[in-house]
């Protein structure tokens, strides 16, 4: 089982005005992008499990049973009176999201020390990311949970930068880097990092995390592929060619790709992962550009089934 933990919320995109001014109309999605990846895992056969906090409000329970449907375990779900944050997402001409936030003080950003699980033998892995790193108390507990495990189990991190929820950009700095330096893994877009360090080379940048234990970082450049460093060097490889609809999702799918493909091949341990073969490497993020360029052939953050990849 690989644990994931983050947020989780309803994306409410903006449709076509309304017959009059007045009127806006609105189709409120689950997710949330560790809420996100727990599903994706799911949908390409991994068993996965959400560490989060839940609303008692109806949009909470509505979350339950999207993550009941889909097979994610709730065993790791903590309860809360909060109400559930909700993601204004208006889409661009690109296909690009933009996001307007109201999340301050909601259920998923409520996660303290006390509410930190024991882990047995069966969580194979924890993902971390998005703004569940930042935000408080949230973002302490899972740097404290993180440096608990960060020997015993695989960690994996995906920044998914959001300035709308947390703007301090030197905050966003320094919990990437230190969420980074307990990281085996780590998937950053390269929009992210011009977020993060303007004036520095992404590439650079990605290089610069590879060391004693981080042993592979992927780049996404949207509409121009991936790449990836290792200690075998580093390499892109191009988008697959779709007609997109939008990129919702197309980075959790991504994420997930990734990490269903190690535990497909066994090899979803920190020693696994250090001496893991190019080839291996090469095949994972090829599998994870096919699944996202899915992902962006859909409207909103649809993630692709095994059957759906294994029939490409």
């Amino acid at each position: 089982m690989y644990l994931v933990c983050g947020e989780a919320l309803f994306d409410v995109f903006i449709q076509d005005d309304g017959a009059r001014s007045s009127e806006l109309a609105f189709k409120a999605i689950a997710g949330g992008s560790p809420f996100n990846v727990a599903v994706g895992l799911r949908r390409l056969g991994v068993d996965s499990a959400l560490f989060t906090g839940i609303s008692s409000d109806y949009l909470g329970a509505r979350l339950r049973r999207v993550l009941g449907d889909e097979g994610v375990s709730d065993a790791y779900l903590v309860d809360s009176d909060a109400p559930t944050t909700l993601a204004m997402v208006g889409v661009d001409a690109h296909g690009s999201p933009q996001y307007s936030f109201r999340g301050e003080g909601c259920a998923d950003r409520q996660l303290r020390p006390e509410h930190l699980p024991p882990l047995d033998h069966q969580v194979r892995g924890l993902h971390v990311g998005s703004f569940s790193l930042v935000v408080s108390p949230v973002g302490d507990t899972l740097l404290e949970l993180v440096q608990r495990e960060h020997n015993q189990r695989l960690i994996s991190l995906d920044p998914n930068v959001r300035l709308n929820p947390a703007p301090d950009i030197a905050r966003w700095r320094e919990r990437v880097e230190a969420f980074a330096a307990y990281a085996h893994l780590i998937k950053v877009s390269e929009e992210d990092l011009q977020l993060l360090y303007p004036e520095q080379d992404p590439q650079q940048v990605a290089a610069g995390w590879l060391g004693e234990r981080c042993h592979l970082v992927f780049l996404t450049h949207g509409s121009d592929g991936a790449s990836v460093h290792s200690r075998h060097g580093q390499w892109s490889v191009p988008a697959v060619a779709v007609q997109t609809r939008d990129t919702v999702g197309a980075g959790d799918t991504f994420q997930a790709a990734l990490i269903s493909y190690l535990i497909r091949h066994g090899l979803d341990s920190p020693q696994a992962l250090a001496s893991v073969s190019r080839e291996h490497i090469d095949a994972m993020l090829r599998f994870a550009v096919r699944a996202a360029a899915l992902t962006c052939s859909r409207v909103g953050p649809d993630l692709p089934y095994r059957h759906e990849l294994d029939a490409v």
